[in-house]
C-alpha cells in the first residue's frame, strides 16, 4: 500500500490503542467518585487496574486460538466491539462485583485488540519501515496517559464517572468504524493453536525477548506504579505537581515513542533496546543521586520516560522476525508479559515502599532491569545449528 492509503489506516490503529489504554487506566483517575458511588474504598477501586491487568495477561496468548477462524481485520472488529460492550457495562453497574466483571470483559476486549492491531500496522507497510509503523500504532497507548486519562479524569469530574466511562466506549465504536471503513483487508496467515505454543516457545531468542518484557515493565512499574506517592515524599511535590510530573512523563514518551523507529532503522532492533535499556537505568541512577528538588526531578522523569517508551516498537518488530508466520501468538505473549510486569512491578513498589524508603526505592527497580539487560542479552544468541534469516530484520535481531 502506498503511505497516502497506509497513514490513515494505522492512525485508526492508534485510535483504537487510544481507546485500549484508556480503558485500562481511566480508574486511576476516577478513583473518587467511583468510590464514593459505589460505597467502596479507594484501594479497592485501585484494584480494578490489577484486574484488568491480570485477566488481558491470561488472555491475550489465547485469543489468537480463539479466534483463529475470523479473519485479521474481524478480529479487530470483534475486540473493539467487546471493549465498548464492557465500558456500556461498566457505566450500568449497580455495583463493585458488576464492575470487576465489567473490567474483565474490557480485557477480554483488549487481548483480541491489542496484539493484532500491531500485526495489523506491521503488514500495511514494507518490512524496512516496519518498526515506525509499529511506533505510530502504539502511539495510541502512549497518548493514552497524556490525553485519554486526564480528559476522562475530567469529564468524570463534570458529569460522573459512568458518563466518562460511556464516552471511552463511544472512543472504541469511533475506532471500530474507522477501521472497518480505513484498514484493508488482511491476509490471514498460519492458523494459530494450542500446538503452536511449543514451537514459538522454542524458538531462538523468543522466551528471553518475551522476559526481556516482563523485566523491564518490572523495574518500571517499582517506581511508577507508587508515583504519586514517591514524588510527594522524595521530592516534596504537592498534588499539582504530581499532576505536572504525569502529564510531562507522559509527554515525553510520547516523544520517546515517535523517535523509536527511526532510531530502529538506523541502529536496528537489538542496539535500540539496549540503548533503551542503558538510558532507563541513568534515569533510575539520577533519581537515587538527585537532592530532592522538583525541577531536578522532572527532568529525570522525562529522560526515564524517553527511554522507557523507546523500547515497545522495537522490541515488539524483533520479534515478528522472530517468528513470522505466528505473528499474533508472538506479540501476544509479549503483551502477556508486558501486563504481567506492570503487575509485578506495582506490587514490588507497594510491598517495598515502606520498608526502603522513597530514597531507596529506584535502586529496587535495578534489580529486573538487570534481569532485563540479561534476558535481552540471552534473545540474542542463536543455538547451534540455526541459521540467520535472509530478511534485514532478521539479521539485525541476531546483533547483541
Amino acid at each position: 500500500m502506498s503511505s497516502r492509503r497506509t497513514g490513515p489506516a494505522l492512525w485508526a490503529l492508534a485510535l483504537g490503542y487510544l481507546s485500549f489504554g484508556t480503558s485500562s487506566l481511566a480508574v486511576v483517575g476516577l478513583s473518587a467518585p467511583i468510590s464514593e458511588d459505589l460505597h467502596v474504598t479507594q484501594a479497592q477501586v485501585g484494584l480494578l487496574v490489577t484486574v484488568f491487568a491480570a485477566a488481558f495477561a491470561l488472555t491475550a496468548p489465547l485469543a489468537p486460538v480463539v479466534l483463529r477462524r475470523l479473519g485479521r481485520k474481524s478480529v479487530l472488529l470483534t475486540g473493539l466491539a467487546i471493549m465498548a460492550a464492557g465500558g456500556l457495562g461498566a457505566a450500568l453497574a449497580p455495583n463493585y462485583g458488576v464492575l470487576c466483571a465489567a473490567r474483565v470483559l474490557t480485557a477480554l476486549g483488549g487481548a483480541a485488540f491489542g496484539p493484532s492491531a500491531s500485526v495489523a500496522g506491521s503488514m500495511l507497510v514494507s518490512e524496512e519501515r516496519r518498526a515506525r509503523a509499529l511506533a505510530t500504532v502504539f502511539a495510541g497507548m502512549t497518548a493514552a496517559t497524556v490525553l485519554g486519562v486526564p480528559l476522562s479524569t475530567s469529564l468524570g469530574n463534570i458529569l460522573g464517572w459512568r458518563w466518562a466511562t460511556v464516552g471511552i466506549s463511544a472512543l472504541a465504536l469511533l475506532s471500530l468504524a474507522l477501521i472497518a471503513a480505513l484498514v484493508p483487508t488482511l491476509e490471514r496467515g498460519e492458523a494459530t493453536t494450542l500446538r503452536a505454543f511449543g514451537p514459538v516457545a522454542r524458538t531462538p531468542g523468543v522466551l528471553p525477548a518475551i522476559s526481556t518484557t516482563l523485566m523491564f515493565m518490572a523495574a518500571q512499574f517499582t517506581v511508577y506504579g507508587v508515583a504519586g506517592a514517591y514524588l510527594a515524599a522524595r521530592f516534596h511535590a504537592t498534588a499539582g505537581q504530581v499532576a505536572l510530573a504525569l502529564m510531562v512523563f507522559g509527554i515525553a514518551g510520547v516523544a520517546g515513542n515517535a523517535a523509536a523507529g527511526r532510531v530502529f532503522e538506523r541502529l536496528g532492533g537489538p542496539a535500540t533496546i539496549t540503548v533503551a535499556l542503558a538510558g532507563f537505568g541513568t534515569a533510575f541512577a539520577a533519581l537515587l543521586l538527585l537532592p530532592a528538588n522538583f525541577p531536578a526531578a522532572l527532568a529525570a522523569l522525562a529522560w526515564w520516560a524517553a527511554f522507557s517508551q523507546l523500547f515497545q516498537a522495537p522490541q515488539q518488530a524483533r520479534l515478528l522476525s522472530l517468528v513470522p508466520t505466528q505473528s499474533g501468538l508472538g506479540l501476544a505473549l509479549n503483551a502477556s508479559a508486558l501486563y504481567l510486569g506492570m503487575s509485578l512491578g506495582s506490587l514490588l513498589g507497594s510491598t517495598l515502599l515502606p520498608a526502603l524508603g522513597t530514597a531507596w526505592l529506584p535502586a529496587a527497580g535495578f534489580f529486573p532491569l538487570a534481569a532485563a539487560a540479561v534476558a535481552h542479552r540471552a534473545s540474542g544468541r542463536r543455538r547451534p545449528g540455526t541459521t540467520a534469516s535472509a530478511t534485514p530484520a532478521a539479521a539485525t535481531a541476531g546483533r547483541a
